[in-house]
């Protein structure tokens, strides 16, 4: 029998969810406070085969803890994230909302695995970062140069189901992000 999916579970969703993008913002310790309950009675298990398929997929941060631009959201940017275990490799891609996506933006492609030691944690290597432009001729344009990482990276995955992803990075950030059924996670990668 299927476990039913907690209350706050909705709400948070509904919160996620509002527009334009960072509207959550201004609603921060109820957002905080269904994040910590969903932590408690949702928590994700990446040994679970069924819940580490949930993980892969195309991401957007729809509110996070960090003051730090590159990982705030705004209404006039997409902040995307691609995961993809089953391939050990993930990326991060900030682009501006609407016409202008497809024409640039700012990625960072990682290395990704699990950590066999926790049940909830993915280690992050970053390996290339720069501008990526549009497709041409089958072609991506695209301008990665390497990046030297020079700290231990990861996330812990505490909540994750086919629609909500909450996780907590290595620098205490916590991130919720919702599902982008719309984008294909190998234009992405």
């Amino acid at each position: 029998m299927a476990k039913d999916k907690p209350p706050e579970r909705s709400e948070l969703l509904e919160i996620l969810r509002q527009q334009p993008r960072g509207s959550a913002n201004r609603q921060r310790q109820q957002v905080e406070a269904l994040i910590e309950a969903l932590e408690r009675d949702q928590p994700a298990d990446l040994s679970d085969p069924i819940t580490l398929q949930q993980l892969e997929g195309v991401w957007e941060l729809r509110w996070s803890s960090s003051q730090q631009p590159y990982l705030s959201v705004a209404p006039w940017l997409e902040n995307l994230q691609g995961l993809a275990p089953s391939q050990g490799r993930g990326v991060n891609l900030l682009r501006l909302v609407g016409p202008l996506a497809s024409i640039a933006g700012i990625a960072v492609e990682a290395e990704i695995a699990l950590d066999p030691g926790l049940e909830q944690r993915v280690r992050v290597s970053f390996r290339r970062g720069g501008w990526v432009g549009p497709s041409l001729g089958g072609k991506r344009l695209q301008w990665l140069q390497n990046v030297k990482q020079s700290f231990p990276a990861w996330l812990d995955i505490t909540v994750v189901d086919q629609d909500l992803r909450i996780c907590r990075g290595n620098a205490g950030t916590v991130f919720a992000l919702l599902r982008r059924p719309d984008l294909e996670l190998d234009q992405l990668l």
